[in-house]
């Protein structure tokens, strides 16, 4: 994706990558607030982008206007000149997805509407249309050549946690338990029956998963297993070890 984009300067094009990349983490997780987070943050930069494109200027560090969909709005006066994909087509649905991402109680505090998955497929979609066409215009591809780019990036964009009612599992049998400890509670981002784990994590022996996977997990301080409340949870450094290392993504 870099090299296909290497036009576009370092300072916008790299933080673009790289919320988009995490984005698709984040739905693999089936963490759908955080998709919307990540898509905000996605939309400021590409904005960045299509602002730069339309004037001829381009920030060195992302920035965010103070009226976001106002600031889309006026790059429609360059389509004339600039062409209407990075100039009216692309601001508009950056305007369609930032104005979700803040009135669908998605980073606030708010009893209206709780962030889903129908939301984060939105946002997903709606920022790999915006790669796609990134791409075709930056890498001058054709237009099928473009999205098939993005698709190569984004195959295998299904969550790895597939939930239903208080069923978990993990989409990818070859894990280890381990790793699939790791995956649900990170997916959760909240504390655990080890009971509630151990099913989900399909372990028979109830004895050798708390001694072989959560005391393992807890000495390496990537998990708190707390035996007197017999509940478990994800640490930062486990969060972080299932976001860098590639759990998140199938083979």
């Amino acid at each position: 994706m870099t090299d296909v984009l290497a036009t576009i300067p370092a300072g916008l094009r790299d933080p673009l990558i790289e919320e988009f990349e995490q984005a698709l983490d984040e739905y693999r997780a089936a963490d759908w607030e955080k998709v919307g987070l990540k898509a905000g943050k996605f939309c400021e930069i590409a904005y960045c982008v299509c602002a730069g494109h339309a004037t001829g200027t381009y920030v060195t560090t992302p920035s965010k206007p103070s009226n976001f969909p106002q600031a889309c709005q006026k790059l429609e006066q360059h389509n004339g000149t600039q062409g209407r994909s990075l100039c009216m087509q692309v601001p508009k649905v950056l305007a369609a997805l930032y104005e979700l991402r803040n009135n669908r109680a998605i980073g606030h505090v708010s009893a209206e509407v709780s962030p889903n998955h129908m939301d984060a497929e939105l946002f997903l979609r709606g920022m790999k249309w915006v790669m796609g066409e990134l791409v075709r215009n930056y890498s001058q591809l054709p237009l099928a050549d473009s999205h098939a780019v993005v698709e190569a990036v984004t195959a295998r964009t299904f969550h790895m946690v597939w939930s239903s009612g208080d069923v978990r599992r993990v989409l990818e049998p070859a894990k280890t338990s381990g790793q699939k400890a790791l995956i649900l509670l990170y997916a959760e981002s909240k504390p655990v029956s080890v009971a509630q784990l151990q099913t989900w994590v399909e372990y028979k022996n109830g004895t050798d998963f708390k001694r072989k996977v959560l005391k393992d997990l807890h000495k390496k301080a990537l998990i708190h297993f707390d035996e007197k409340s017999a509940t478990v949870q994800i640490l930062p450094t486990g969060q972080a070890l299932v976001e860098k290392s590639g759990l998140l993504v199938t083979k």
